[in-house]
């Protein structure tokens, strides 16, 4: 066995980001980044376009170099490497397989250029792993996108890379393939065990498949957990609304009293329970999922306990699983509410009078710069709470 070979087989460690900064110019893509990835983690860079997350791929993988700080494997700074002595392998949304080959040789490809002959056996196991094992004979040409996609996966694990880098593997696909895709990548990651780093804009994308997601926007860290954790427990506004929709109301508390935070907005009075308050004083976001907001004919068949503020509905959409209301309330804003279809009950019509309630310990609360609203914090028109 080579010294490559064994540099590669050796247990991995933890992917370490430390202070990772990269400026192009005066302009400051990833901004003092420190991140730690679990070996044998799936790990998830979510964010929208320019945040960061590709150049932050790019500086692992080698592609790029950092202005400053550390990519550490384990205990080792690999960021001044070049590429290709990195136990390292990305694969790209292009697929980039050679057109001239086929499968077989695409995906020895890795395996021939270090100077190992026999690679039958290696070859048609990871064919084998990602379920092309008779597509061998056949060229990229004659795949489908997700097959396509699933060879460029065999290329680069076949060179047993500690970490695989995926920059938005799935963008080029349809969503029925996309979805399908999904399901393999975590099945390939659980048989493999080694680290994934996937960046994505597409929250669905994270939260089906990585153990551990970091949002990321304007070149740092906005919230690390488990997609459960951010999504049930956001930490500012922008992932509230990243990672899903939510309905957020600016709105003012009065510090603790017990278990409970009182707010006010607009002459209502709200209470959410102190454990799922991110600020307790002050200028605050009240926020409420939309599926967690329920609609009722009236005040009376609302739940013991559940606050609520009266409206109109102003738009009902169909989707399938669920049915996506809009509730204008009295002050004017609009609510968001997902019903789901369960054949339990009737679509409400447009115009119809509704109560919009919720269990307040499914609301939350944060941090709000003061004298800030919905509006001019970028997000949905100033959606509410209840007064209970």
């Amino acid at each position: 066995m080579s010294a490559k070979t064994t540099g590669r087989d050796a247990p991995a460690g933890d992917l370490r980001l430390v202070n990772l900064t990269k400026r192009f110019g005066i302009f400051t893509a990833v901004d003092d980044l420190g991140l730690t990835i679990p070996q044998g983690s799936f790990f998830a860079l979510l964010g929208a376009s320019g945040c960061g997350k590709t150049t932050t791929l790019r500086m692992i993988a080698g592609l790029e170099q950092p202005t400053s700080g550390q990519v550490l494997l384990g205990d080792r700074d690999i960021a001044r490497l070049r590429p290709y002595k990195r136990p390292v392998n990305t694969v790209f949304q292009s697929y980039a397989l050679f057109p001239h080959l086929n499968i077989f040789e695409n995906v020895a490809f890795g395996l021939r250029r270090r100077g190992i002959r026999s690679v039958d056996d290696e070859v048609m196991r990871m064919l084998a792993l990602v379920q092309l094992d008779d597509f061998g004979h056949r060229r990229p040409a004659q795949l489908s996108g997700g097959q396509q996609q699933r060879v460029a996966l065999a290329r680069a694990l076949i060179n047993r890379p500690q970490v695989l880098l995926l920059d938005e593997p799935l963008g080029a696909l349809d969503l029925k393939l996309r979805r399908q895709m999904q399901i393999e990548l975590k099945r390939i990651q659980t048989e493999v065990g080694i680290t994934f780093v996937h960046v994505t804009h597409d929250q669905e994308e994270a939260m089906t498949m990585a153990d551990t997601v970091a949002v990321m926007n304007a070149g740092r860290i906005e919230q690390l957990g488990t997609p459960a954790d951010i999504y049930e427990y956001p930490g500012t506004a922008f992932v509230a609304n990243f990672l899903g929709q939510s309905n957020l109301l600016a709105a003012e508390a009065a510090g603790p009293a017990g278990s409970a935070v009182p707010v006010t907005a607009h002459g209502a009075a709200f209470s959410v329970p102190a454990d799922r308050a991110r600020a307790d004083r002050g200028a605050v976001y009240l926020g409420v999922r939309p599926e967690k907001l329920h609609l009722a004919d009236s005040a009376d068949e609302v739940p013991a306990g559940h606050q609520h503020v009266t409206g109109v509905v102003t738009d009902a959409s169909y989707v399938g699983v669920s049915t996506q209301y809009l509730v204008r309330t009295g002050w004017g804003s609009e609510l968001s509410a997902f019903a789901a279809n369960s054949g339990l009950g009737g679509r409400l019509p447009v115009g119809a009078s509704v109560v919009a309630h919720w269990d307040p310990r499914h609301a939350f609360l944060l941090p709000r710069e003061s004298g800030q609203d919905d509006r001019t914090a970028g997000l949905v028109d100033e959606p509410v709470g209840a007064s209970s």
